[in-house]
């Protein structure tokens, strides 16, 4: 008897002392828990998917400590089935141990000891039985064990609010707050702590705003912890201001906080507020830099990602796989293949070459800047591939054209999804075999939005709008891409009244246009010069709050530009929160085709001295502008900066453009050498710049060389024989010009004539040569003889041209045709029908 007492008694000792070392490696893992969440590292408010915490936090040695407590849990409950002598105490630092350990069956087996014994728990027993329940995830346990709490207090309460929260089940635990407020019990800084990610799972302002006015109340707004996950709810609830609000309130802007807010206004499309809040900060982490490169990457401004990346490299920030994954999608969309492979380099050096999203990352960027040698290699060294790797993959062949190679991919994948499929039928589409796309579009196992718009895009592509139109109208649910396809396939086969029409009628539907909806429909208006319906559209923008989309306002400078009203494009460019290179590009564009080439080439200064680096179309502008003025000298070191110092290799428009500013200075003879001595073969549009010089100078010798090139390249388009007419005309040569008609007739070639139109009350009016059909014919004739009047009064006296004219006429006859060409007959129906009506935009296609 006294043997087995002495045994006991043995166990028992062992038992306390193992618990008392349990207890104390518990209290120095709480101690270092603490530290390393304090809110200075504190990091769940920005913590991308795949990504690794920085700052400090659990490692290695954490992951030891943990192991050992485990140990020490499972020793110190083994003797304890001898026991039935066990104090509030031990039960209370077991239960800690199981709750730190997430060691739900050790939990259950301490629980079981309690009930077995029949040992009546205190109240911290209770709690912490609560509390393990919660922590280990048993839910339906916890609520119980709350449930049979004699004296349930604010901690149990918040173990079980934030499971439920943790969990996912956001309803439930507001449900649960609202409860423990029934009982009387006031929540403390820990279930505000709790409550609001709850509040930002469901999106709810309500009831996010209905805990801020709760938090004021108690007073602990300035606690660390509430204050940043009422910054993280307000941010996820896309409540900008009231985030911002909170964010300048805090007691302590730390790192962490600073990376939280400038996520918030990347999301919303606050690029700048967030440069701003970047550019303030006195500390930066990796996260900082990673998440304001991601925000100038997804909001378009890629340059700008890409010039941050380069900050980042040489102040020695070590980048992560979060930082590769967000700066290749601006190497990708800049199409800068340079700049991806020096990224690739940095993906080598830093060692996530094997990442699964840095892969796809440089995948995806490779097979958009067209090199897919270089994708290839990346695809096959993939240790794994994801569907979004193979479907990449596919959709670089197939846009490329390698339909076989994309095809024998498509037949290899172990798995395809949907976005598989419509990579295919994109492919066949957009090179032209529709019966093969429609072949997999009919046998695909399921139909969604992207492939009815893939084929119905496909279509259009191919100049068979009626076709895309039919099965537009065969979509078993219309959707804002399917309309913003159908509108950009009229568009893209120039039919921009009908495009802008169908934006007219989507509008009737109970769909919003989107961002690209209305990046789609500007450039008709601009193809119109339908002024007002822009301004309509500008203020549609403004009404949906896509003020600030780069995309949209650079389309916006476009069509301003486009329509004539440099003022409001430049309105519109000075007011832009932040510039890329489209936007330069379009205004310096604008400038150039206005004839204002001075202030062109002052606005391109202005984007060297921003940093922005020029592209090819900016050049284009550059060019554009220096014809304009007649600065050739200018014109010829511009063209031989861009390889010299821009490293962009010169194509055949940058060539056109050449031509046309030697040409049209007179300088034909150097005009002619310089396309002998292109390193490509000239096409239509060289040798037509060419001749188009030759007519303006009347130089037949060059006029009749250049016409010989340009009618073996392009021999069915009338205006190269009408040239070269006009060249014979203006010298006198009839006859030559009357064998040139010959051959036009003999090879049936028709000439086209010009059309204008006017947009009058939003009702577009169109006009040829001579009308005569036009309801108020006679009031228009009447109002050009009125100017004509007027014009010879004010001593100003509209002369035509008459020896650009084809026909050996008398003079005024010729003079005659002239005065009523198409431009000439819509302006005076604009202006007499001012009084009544809005008169807004006028353009013109060139007859021939």
């Amino acid at each position: 008897m006294a043997l087995a007492y002495t045994h006991l008694l043995c166990i028992k000792k062992s038992l306390l002392l193992r618990i008392t070392l349990l207890h104390l490696d518990l209290k120095h893992n709480l101690c270092q828990s603490a530290i390393s969440t304090s809110p200075a590292s504190h990091t769940t408010f920005f913590q991308p998917h795949g990504s690794q915490t920085h700052g400090s936090g659990f490692g290695m040695s954490g992951n030891a400590s943990r192991l050992n407590n485990l140990r020490l849990l499972k020793e110190a409950l083994q003797p304890l089935h001898f026991m039935d002598d066990v104090d509030s105490s031990t039960y209370a630092s077991l239960l800690q141990g199981c709750l730190n350990n997430k060691a739900l069956s050790e939990g259950k087996l301490v629980h079981a000891h309690i009930i077995q014994i029949g040992f009546v728990p205190s109240v911290l027993v209770q709690t912490n039985l609560v509390t393990m329940y919660a922590k280990c995830g048993s839910l339906k346990d916890g609520r119980r064990a709350l449930q049979e709490m004699g004296e349930q207090n604010v901690v149990s309460w918040t173990a079980m609010i934030a499971a439920y929260s943790r969990h996912g089940s956001s309803d439930e635990a507001l449900r649960l707050f609202h409860q423990m407020q029934q009982r009387g019990i006031q929540p403390n800084q820990f279930t505000f702590a709790s409550i609001l990610p709850a509040c930002a799972d469901l999106a709810s302002l309500k009831h996010g705003k209905e805990m801020h006015r709760q938090i004021i109340a108690s007073g602990i707004q300035s606690n660390i912890f509430v204050a940043c996950a009422l910054l993280d709810m307000y941010i996820k609830c896309d409540s900008l201001e009231d985030a911002h609000r909170v964010f300048e309130k805090m007691p302590e802007q730390n790192v962490v906080t600073c990376n939280a807010m400038i996520a918030g206004y990347a999301q919303s499309g606050w690029v700048h507020e967030a440069l701003k809040l970047f550019e303030r900060m006195h500390e930066r982490d990796i996260v900082s830099w990673t998440v304001m490169i991601a925000s100038f990457a997804r909001h378009g401004y890629d340059d700008e990602a890409l010039r941050l990346f380069c900050q980042m490299e040489r102040l020695k920030t070590q980048p992560d796989d979060m930082t590769f994954t967000s700066v290749l999608p601006a190497c990708a969309n800049l199409k800068s293949l340079h700049h991806g492979m020096v990224v690739h380099e940095h993906v080598i050096r830093s060692g996530y070459r094997f990442n699964v999203f840095v892969q796809s990352a440089l995948l995806d960027m490779y097979v958009k800047c067209g090199s897919l040698q270089e994708a290839r290699k990346v695809f096959d060294r993939m240790p794994t591939r994801t569907v979004v790797s193979w479907n990449a993959m596919i959709a670089g062949y197939a846009q490329k054209g390698y339909v076989d190679k994309a095809l024998n991919l498509f037949q290899k994948m172990p798995v395809r999804d949907v976005i598989s499929w419509n990579a295919m039928i994109t492919g066949y589409a957009q090179n032209g075999y529709l019966d093969t796309a429609l072949e997999f579009f009919q046998k695909m196992p399921e139909q969604n939005v992207v492939s009815w718009t893939a084929m119905i895009a496909g279509y259009a592509q191919n100049e068979r709008v009626a076709e895309a139109w039919e099965l537009f109208q065969k979509i078993p649910q219309q959707h804002v891409v399917s309309w913003n396809a159908i509108i950009a396939g009229y568009s893209h086969s120039g039919q921009f009244h009908e495009a802008r029409k169908l934006f007219q009628q989507m509008q009737l539907t109970v769909l919003k246009p989107n961002s690209v909806t209305y990046t789609t429909t500007l450039p008709a208006c601009a193809k119109l010069a339908a002024l007002e319906h822009g301004k309509e559209i500008h203020k549609d923008i403004i009404r949906s709050g896509l003020q600030s989309d780069i995309v949209l306002e650079n389309s916006l400078v476009d069509m301003y530009a486009k329509c004539g009203c440099l003022g409001d494009a430049r309105k519109v460019f000075d007011n832009m929160l932040g510039r890329n290179v489209v936007s330069w590009s379009a205004m310096i564009i604008g400038y150039a085709i206005h004839g204002c080439g001075k202030e062109a080439l002052q606005l391109f200064e202005q984007m060297q001295l921003s940093g922005t680096l020029p592209n090819h179309i900016t050049f284009l502008g550059v060019l554009s502008a220096c014809c304009h003025t007649g600065l050739v000298y200018d014109g010829w070191q511009y063209f031989n900066s861009m390889t010299q110092n821009y490293s962009i290799a010169p194509v055949m428009e940058h060539y056109c453009c050449m031509v046309d500013l030697l040409g049209r200075a007179g300088f034909l003879d150097e005009a002619q050498k310089f396309i002998t001595r292109m390193p490509t073969r000239p096409d239509a549009a060289i040798w037509g710049s060419l001749l188009s010089a030759c007519r303006l100078h009347t130089n037949v010798e060059i006029g009749e060389f250049a016409a010989h090139h340009l009618l073996k390249v392009d021999p069915k388009n009338a205006a190269n024989y009408v040239l070269l007419s006009n060249i014979y005309a203006m010298a006198g040569m009839w006859e030559n010009a009357e064998k040139v008609r010959k051959l036009m007739r003999d090879r049936k070639i028709e000439k086209i004539p010009g059309c204008s139109w006017i947009e009058i009350d939003n009702k577009v009016h169109s006009f040829h040569v001579g009308e005569k059909l036009h309801p108020q014919t006679h009031q228009i004739y009447g109002k050009f003889k009125t100017i004509s009047r007027q014009t010879k009064d004010m001593g100003r006296r509209y002369v035509p041209k008459t020896n650009f004219s084809l026909h050996d006429v008398e003079e005024e006859q010729k003079k005659n045709t002239l005065c009523h060409h198409s431009e000439n007959l819509a302006l005076p129906s604009g202006l007499s029908r001012h009084t009544w009506g809005h008169l807004s935009g006028l353009s013109r296609t060139m007859g021939v």
